[in-house]
Parts: C-alpha cells; sequence; structure tokens
C-alpha cells in the first residue's frame, strides 16, 4: 500500500481547499454547549487518504465531540468540513459516506449476525441477493462468517467487536470512525484486537480515524496521531516524532513517562535543572525532557558510572515496579524524582532505599518550550 501523505494542522485557515490526497479537510471548527463549556475551539486539520489517524486525548479534550461532527451527528457553530473535495459541514449524517463503531457497538439484539451486517444495505434500498453477497464477503472478510445465523447475546466481547466493525465495513465508507471501540475489552484480546484492526486497515487502505486516550494503544496502531487539550490540537505528528521531539510540556508528559524539568540556568557548556547539571550543547529553550529508556541505572560505585563522565544522577531508590520484561525504578535526586527503565535480564533488582547512579545518552535529551 502507498504510504499516506503527511497530515497538516494550522496551515494557513485561509485556505480552505482540500488537497487530492487529503480524506477529511478541517478549518476553523467551534462547537460550544453553553458559555463555559467550548468542546472544539477553533480546530484546522488535515487528514491524509488511506491512513490511520487517531485523536488521542485525556476525557473532555475534545476528540469524541471532533469524531461526532466528522460523522455528522452534530453540527458545528463555525467552521467547514470536507471529506474528500466535498464540503459536507451542513450535510446529514445518512447523506455522508462515513461509518461509526461506537464503544458501545450499538448492535440489535433483535436480529441475527447477518441481520446486523445487513442493516444498513436495507436501509439504502438494496435487493436481498446484493446484501446476502455483500454480508457474505464482508463476514469471510473479517472472519466472522460461521457466526451469521448466531443471536448477539450468543457473542463474546471480541465477536461484537468484529460483528460491529463488518456492519460499519459492508457499505464501503470513504471512512470509518471509531469511538474507542476497544476500551471495554480485557488487555489479552484488546491487544489481539488492535493487530486485527490494523490488518483489516492496510489490506483496505480506508482511512480509519480512531479515537482513544490509550497512549499506547495510538502509538502501537497509528500513522498519524493528534493530541487534542481543551478542544485545541497541540501537536500533530508520528507517534515517533510525539514521543521523541514533543511540541510541549503537554504532549511530553501525555506521550509516555517525561522526566520533565524546568532550565534554571545555561552557559556554554551545559545546563542546569533541579536534578543538577548537564554536560553538552542543547538548544534554548524552558524545559528539560529525559524519556526513561535514555538513562541506564547502576550501582553508585560500579565502573560505568566512573567512566561515564559528566552526565551522571546521583540518587537513591523511592520506588520500584516490576513489569515483566522490564523493571521500573523511580529514584530521588535532591529535590526532586526520576523514572527510569531497566531491561530484566537476570541481574538483581535494587532495592528501595539504595544508592544509584542514572548514566545518561544526551543524544535523547529533548528541549521545548511551554
Amino acid at each position: 500500500m502507498t504510504q499516506p501523505s503527511s497530515p497538516t494542522v494550522s496551515p494557513d485557515t485561509a485556505d480552505n481547499t482540500p488537497r487530492a490526497d487529503t480524506a477529511i479537510h478541517l478549518r476553523g471548527l467551534y462547537q460550544a454547549f453553553g458559555a463555559d463549556a467550548v468542546a472544539l475551539a477553533g480546530v484546522d486539520l488535515d487528514i491524509p487518504a488511506g491512513s490511520f489517524f487517531t485523536l488521542l486525548g485525556p476525557s473532555g479534550c475534545g476528540k469524541t465531540s471532533l469524531l461526532r461532527v466528522i460523522a455528522g451527528l452534530d453540527t458545528p457553530d463555525a467552521g467547514t468540513l470536507h471529506i474528500g473535495a466535498r464540503d459536507v459541514t451542513r450535510v446529514a449524517a445518512h447523506k455522508r459516506n462515513v461509518n461509526t463503531v461506537f464503544q458501545s457497538y450499538a448492535l440489535f439484539g433483535h436480529l441475527d449476525v447477518a441481520g446486523n451486517i445487513g442493516f444498513g444495505l436495507r436501509m439504502h434500498g438494496h435487493d436481498r441477493a446484493t446484501i446476502n453477497d455483500r454480508v457474505q464477503k464482508t463476514a469471510a472478510f473479517i472472519q466472522i462468517d460461521n457466526l451469521l445465523g448466531r443471536r448477539i447475546d450468543q457473542l463474546s466481547g471480541g465477536q461484537r467487536q468484529r460483528v460491529a466493525l463488518a456492519r460499519a465495513l459492508v457499505n464501503e465508507p470513504d471512512v470509518l470512525l471509531l469511538d474507542e471501540p476497544l476500551s471495554a475489552l480485557d488487555a489479552g484480546l484488546r491487544s489481539r484486537l488492535q493487530l486485527e484492526l490494523l490488518r483489516i486497515q492496510r489490506r483496505l487502505g480506508m482511512t480509519f480515524v480512531f479515537v482513544t486516550h490509550d497512549q499506547d494503544e495510538a502509538m502501537v496502531m497509528s500513522d498519524y496521531v493528534a493530541v487534542l487539550n481543551e478542544g485545541r490540537i497541540e501537536q500533530v505528528g508520528t507517534p515517533a516524532t510525539l514521543y521523541e521531539r514533543p511540541a510541549n510540556p503537554f504532549v511530553a508528559r501525555f506521550m509516555g513517562h517525561a522526566n520533565l524539568f524546568a532550565i534554571r540556568a545555561r552557559d556554554a557548556t551545559g545546563l542546569t535543572t533541579d536534578f543538577g547539571r548537564l554536560a553538552g550543547e542543547f538548544a534554548r529553550a524552558d524545559h528539560v525532557l529525559i524519556r526513561p529508556e535514555i538513562m541506564t541505572i547502576h550501582a553508585a560505585d560500579a565502573p560505568e558510572v566512573a567512566s561515564a563522565g559528566d552526565n551522571v544522577i546521583h540518587g537513591r531508590v523511592r520506588e520500584r515496579l516490576y513489569r515483566g520484561s522490564r523493571m521500573e525504578y523511580t529514584v530521588a535526586a535532591g529535590e526532586t524524582e526520576l523514572v527510569v527503565v531497566d531491561d530484566n535480564r537476570g541481574q538483581g533488582m535494587f532495592e528501595i532505599g539504595a544508592g544509584v547512579a542514572l548514566v545518561m545518552e544526551t543524544t535523547g535529551v529533548v528541549t521545548l518550550d511551554g
């Protein structure tokens, strides 16, 4: 499949012409529920055709409101929305070639699996032969053709999710919207269905717009991610870009463990922060970000510490969490704390209260404003 083009955000709100490779083109979307409840605060965004695109953010950030506007379930107070080249800002939901998979799945209990999948086709007036053919082909594609005669109450959670997905795909939409469809599933099933969804999207080449509050899920599944906060887009990019080069402290914290500290002073040889000094050349900024994986943890008197040079942080283990393949330590250093991860490869664990040294790879240190 051709790699989808890069998304854009806030390039020029005066330019309201969608590019040919853009599936969804939003400009100036504003929506409020009363004077003090702004759901969308002027959102500008281009979603590339054929991409798996995720709207990510905390509860109440506006991601579901944005999805509902794209679906046509809500109308924005201001702004424009194009799907492809068509302006659908005021077009009813049933007249957009967009389908939605909801968190609750919204399946019909009085219909069997085949009836649920074919429901939309019947509403669009297709004949019985066409409905049966497309239901059978879609069910086979999703690998649930053996379930077509079952009632919904006979299905597991994972099977219901697949039925909801098949019902959304059978109408061959231009865009598929997914509103936290995996959030109610247990961890093991959720991981398997993440991969299934990703494989289905790759095989179809269809634009998927996925809503989640889980940054791990977003990073695993997405070509691109838009991080939302208080109705605004903070940053758009690939998962790697958002994790490794966040635009501001909010994105840094939301995308994973962030050892984030204000820069207190700087000179030609390095920076001074709450935990001590960092030697090296760094871009001028307000904060320094140190992800847990760019540090290694050692006993305070280990040979690696003596040969590490200036970028060593000394402290004591305050907490430790066993996470199977890795250990996660919280280390108190001066008046602050840092989180560091360590692969479990048979070495002993550091005890609570143990004196340790964190050796830093400064090429992974990021400076940022905000």
